[in-house]
This record gives C-alpha cells, structure tokens and sequence, in this order.
C-alpha cells in the first residue's frame, strides 16, 4: 500500500467510523459567489435566471479524495422592473433548485433541492428575504471497495448501500446594495426523515445540522475598484467551529480577484471575469495548510455562471457581488 493511500484510509476511517468529519456536506471555495448554494433565502435575488454549474476537485493526487459537482438555478417570481439601477428593491417571491453529487472514496452522497424565497423591502436602501429549501440526500456505499477484519461487519458482500434522507434547510438574508449578512441551518431533520430498506437497517450515516453565518461588505474608494471584504462561521456539531475571511478586489464590475484563508485548512486564491449578459466564469485554487499538504497538490474549483432572460442585459450581479 503505498503512503498515499495509506493516509487517505486514516482520513476516511477518522471520518466514516466517528460520523463527524466536518466536511459532511460539500466544501466550497466560491460560495461568495453563490451564497445560494449554502442559503435558500437567496432564491429569486437577481433580476434573471441565475444558472451555475460547478466541479471542485479537492485534494487532488490523494486516491478516492472528494470530487464534487453541482448545477444550482434560481429566478425571481413577479417581480416588477425598477425604474432606475439603484432604485429600491420590489417585494416578490423567488423559487430554485439544488443538485449536487459529492464522492468521497467509497461513499457517494446526491442532493437534490427544491427552494423557495420571499424577499421584502425594509427601508429604502435594505431589504429583507427568507427562505426555504426542501429535498432528499441519497448516501450510497461501496463496499466492493472496501476491506474488512471483522467477519461479522454487515456491509460484507452488501454490494451498494444505499440511504435516503429527508433533507431541510432555512434561511434569512438581509442586504442593500453595499453589505449583506446571512444566516441559514441545513440538514436540521437530521434523521427524522431516514428511509431504506430493512435489509440495509444495520447501516446508518447520521447527519449533521449544519449552520452558516455569513457577512459582506463593499467598499468603493474611488475609481473602477470595489473592494468586497466577507466572513462565514460554520458550526457542524461535534466538528469544530470553521471560519473562511475572504477578501475581493472587484474591477470595473467586470474582472475580479481574491484570496481566502479557511482556518486550520486552506489559503486559497480566486479570480474571475464577468464575461457579457450571458455568461461569467471563475477559477480558485486551495493550498492545503493541514497535515494533508503532505500527500496532496491542492484543490481546483471551477464554476461557470449563466443569466438567462437577462432582459436588462446586467452584467455584474447587482446584490450578489
């Protein structure tokens, strides 16, 4: 067995066995871009539909390392046009859709989400929204790729086993045209809503509530550059608190660059570019700062945005930066 995979098998065990690695549900370097992904109240922000679709390949060169995918799509319910850019934002409902697949060496996990907003102006300048994401998480085992001492495991000769869970996310979201804060709880079922067939009843992969706390802020010093501080504290019980400090650099609203440091984990380095009404693109690389640095090249995320009846033709998101 080589060193690699030797201390990919400690990685897994660590997490499978205790059931309290703190990546349970998928990591993201580019949520700022897509705080959709971690809360429902954001569904419906922007003035089209906003399509994005994503690979993340983490700790990449370290065998059965997580490789993720997901398409997330959101659009505004009746919203009315306002009359000028920076005029106050309309009440209106928004409605979007989640799926993602994450595979971690044997165990793949599939999420499919359906979501719901209701945004609502609070004073001329800041307005409010708050959301629901409703759908079920499919946990699928391997065992064909697995070796066991224990004659009496039960995930012996089980081929694929496979769990589903009702999955419950809520959300708040309060923004203006400069700052935004966030809170939002995912998997709080935990495993209320479990199902799978009484053959697989000797196998459970528990959940975790999952909950986000987010902040930005944009601060314009003059000319063509935006500079776009922000924050997220994740609390996954009994994993540590996980704190991400993000700092962006945001040009002509149409070229930007940024740097995030993910306590204990990662720094990582972004850049994307607007490229017209219809599409933008984005690319980050994390430099693993764990023990993990030692057996692994990083992590690659790419993400490729599109604005469908896009009729203002924006370029640059107006609340989502």
């Amino acid at each position: 067995m080589t060193m690699k995979k030797l201390s990919f098998l400690l990685v897994v065990l660590v997490g499978v066995v205790t059931q309290a690695f703190a990546q349970q549900r998928p990591q993201y370097s580019q949520y700022m871009v897509n705080n959709f992904l971690l809360n429902p109240a954001l569904s419906g922000i922007e003035d089209y539909a906003d399509i994005r679709v994503s690979t993340r390949q983490q700790w990449v060169g370290l065998d059965g390392a997580p490789v993720t995918y997901y398409v997330s799509a959101h659009m505004p319910l009746n919203k009315g046009a306002a009359s000028t850019k920076y005029a106050k934002a309309l009440a209106h409902h928004g409605a979007g859709i989640i799926i993602h697949t994450d595979k971690t060496g044997p165990l793949r996990r599939t999420g499919l989400s359906g979501t719901y907003a209701y945004h609502l102006p609070v004073t001329r300048t800041i307005n409010m929204s708050a959301g629901v994401a409703a759908g079920l998480i499919r946990n699928t085992v391997n065992s064909s790729e697995l070796e066991f001492t224990n004659p009496a495991e039960p995930l012996i000769g089980g081929g694929r086993v496979n769990q589903n869970v009702l999955d419950l996310s809520l959300g708040l979201w309060v923004y203006s045209r400069n700052f935004s804060v966030g809170l939002a709880g995912a998997q709080l079922l935990e495993n209320a809503g479990t199902f799978r067939s009484s053959e697989e009843n000797n196998v459970s992969l528990d959940l975790q509530r999952h909950y986000f706390l987010t902040g930005s802020y944009r601060i314009a010093p003059g000319g063509s550059i935006d500079i776009i501080p922000s924050v997220m504290f994740k609390l996954a019980a009994p994993s540590p608190l996980s704190v991400d400090v993000n700092l962006r650099a945001l040009y002509d609203e149409r070229f930007w660059v940024g740097a995030s440091y993910r306590h204990n984990d990662a720094i990582v380095g972004m850049v994307g570019v607007y490229v017209s009404p219809l599409i933008d693109i984005s690319y980050s690389y994390d430099a693993t700062t764990s023990g993990l640095n030692r057996v692994s090249a990083g992590t690659h995320e790419v993400v490729v945005g599109f604005k469908l009846l896009n009729d203002r033709r924006i370029i640059c998101p107006q609340w989502v930066w």
